[in-house]
């Protein structure tokens, strides 16, 4: 079993703090249909899939970490790469007097998950927001830009859903709210990360100087269950 939860983060979550935003067994899980879709493995050496299938639907893009074994008969491999465990060294950011942020609720799920669509920040599904805070800025009722909190293992907090609409980049509106997270994270005593794809070397340049520094490089797949 891993001796930390920088080891099995996704495992650390669906099985300890996020246990109830989870389902499946004492050696795989899943996150509950409608939030993420990822699943969490006790060993992603040897992952149980014929006890997670029940809890998947056909045609269900599911995301993995740290696995990079056989895809087992009656699953399809549809994505195989890497991405960056970041973990916060910084000091904490300043108060942005001048950001106007709007915590996100289920009225703003419409203008949420069109923004979604708009800059495909990964697995997002329309009770994402309900695993933590989010944040936005609007503009005339349109949402601009969001970031906000996904999995959460012991004092671990994940920084998660940011994005910019691709007509209002460039004004540092997705960092800002970054900010304030991690500003609202620190405080409660908890530790900011973040996963960020290994090929985004500007994403990670950024999150570096931000105060983020890389933990470790993990395997990211996606797989599929058959009918």
């Amino acid at each position: 079993m891993p001796s930390s939860p920088w080891d099995n983060i996704f495992w650390h979550a669906l099985s300890g703090t996020q246990a109830h935003l989870a389902c499946g067994t004492d050696t795989i899980r899943r996150v509950l249909p409608g939030y993420s879709a990822m699943i969490a493995m006790a060993d992603p050496l040897r992952p149980d899939w014929a006890a997670i299938r029940p809890f998947c639907a056909p045609g269900e893009r599911l995301y993995c970490s740290g696995w990079q074994g056989e895809v087992a008969a009656g699953w399809e491999l549809v994505a195989d790469t890497h991405m960056c465990l970041m973990r916060w060294d910084g000091v904490e950011p300043e108060p942005d007097a001048a950001l106007v942020a709007v915590p996100l609720g289920a009225v703003h799920l419409p203008q949420v998950l069109d923004l979604v669509a708009a800059t495909k920040p990964g697995p997002f599904g329309p009770r994402t927001i309900e695993m933590g805070e989010y944040f936005g800025v609007f503009e005339d009722g349109r949402l601009l830009a969001m970031a906000g909190e996904r999995l959460h293992a012991g004092a671990l907090r994940e920084v998660s859903g940011v994005c910019t609409d691709p007509a209002f980049q460039g004004r540092g509106l997705a960092r800002r709210l970054m900010n304030l997270v991690i500003r609202r994270q620190l405080r409660r005593g908890q530790t900011p990360f973040l996963h960020v794809a290994s090929s985004n070397a500007r994403a990670r340049a950024l999150y570096e100087r931000m105060g983020f520094r890389v933990e470790r490089e993990v395997a990211l797949r996606v797989v599929v269950p058959l009918a």
